[in-house]
């Protein structure tokens, strides 16, 4: 049996992955772990996604292989590409939908409720409670929480940053205004909270460096657990958010965000 062509896109990799018939056990396992992992693959190498799917990395070389790809390269080479190009414009979502007769008021709440719900589904199923437990701790004696996360991120930054506040947390926000880095702010006693998702942002990942340069604790909130931002971070929390359209909500971050910050209030009063 002759193998299809590739996918030219992330959609119809999805499309195809949904369209597949029944798979012998191992290809089976194979599916349904980048299936529930499209985030990981441009990141993760074929050891590391074949030991989350329970299967040799044979097997995962095959299923690329049903899928159209020479090998694992070609597969992560198109999530790749798709990182670097990062996702449509907004004018292009917003055609995308129209397109699609998705446009409707009522409609588009019901797909961001519906999105966010699975993806707060997914961080419930997911969250690695030892490592919220660490982040905690490892911020806990903290003279100043440095806070930082640019872009699609940033409103999750900013509202730590006004959680901290309130909580009576001594916080800082890293915003950029104007192109200006205060990492000259960072202290020996105190730790980083980065915040950052595939393409993930240059700032952000050089903020991390140079906390890192100077030994202090850093927390990641990102996508992956072994993604670039993950690298120089003590402690990763990771977490996932479904998409619609093309436009992705932080449900799920908001919530770990917000639950990490309780957290380390209450750690701080004890």
């Amino acid at each position: 049996m002759t193998n299809p062509a590739a996918p030219d896109t992330v959609d119809e990799f999805r499309q195809r992955l949904a369209a597949l018939g029944p798979l012998p056990k191992r290809l089976q396992q194979c599916a349904d772990h980048l299936a529930g992992n499209l985030d990981r693959i441009a990141v993760s190498t074929v050891a590391e996604l074949a030991a989350g799917a329970q299967v040799p990395p044979s097997a995962l070389m095959r299923f690329c292989q049903i899928m159209g790809f020479h090998g694992f390269s070609d597969l992560q080479r198109l999530f790749r590409d798709a990182i670097g190009g990062g996702l449509p414009d907004y004018a292009t979502r917003l055609r995308n939908l129209k397109t699609e007769g998705a446009d409707q008021p009522g409609a588009l709440v019901a797909e961001f409720i519906e999105s966010g719900r699975q993806s707060l589904e997914n961080l419930a199923r997911t969250l690695d409670e030892a490592a919220l437990s660490r982040a905690v701790e490892l911020c806990r004696a903290a003279g100043t929480l440095h806070l930082i996360g640019l872009r699609r991120a940033f409103p999750v930054a900013s509202y730590l940053a006004y959680v901290c506040e309130k909580l009576s947390i001594p916080a800082m926000l890293h915003e950029g205004v104007g192109g200006l880095s205060l990492s000259q702010a960072l202290r020996p006693d105190d730790a980083l909270l980065a915040i950052s998702f595939a393409p993930y942002s240059s700032e952000t990942l050089g903020l991390v460096e140079k906390a890192s340069a100077l030994g202090l604790p850093v927390v990641a909130l990102t996508d992956s657990l072994t993604g670039p931002l993950a690298k120089g971070a003590q402690v990763v929390l990771t977490v996932e958010e479904v998409d619609f359209g093309a436009f992705r909500a932080l449900s799920a971050t908001l919530a770990l965000a917000l639950g990490f910050a309780v957290a380390l209030a209450a750690a701080r009063a004890t």
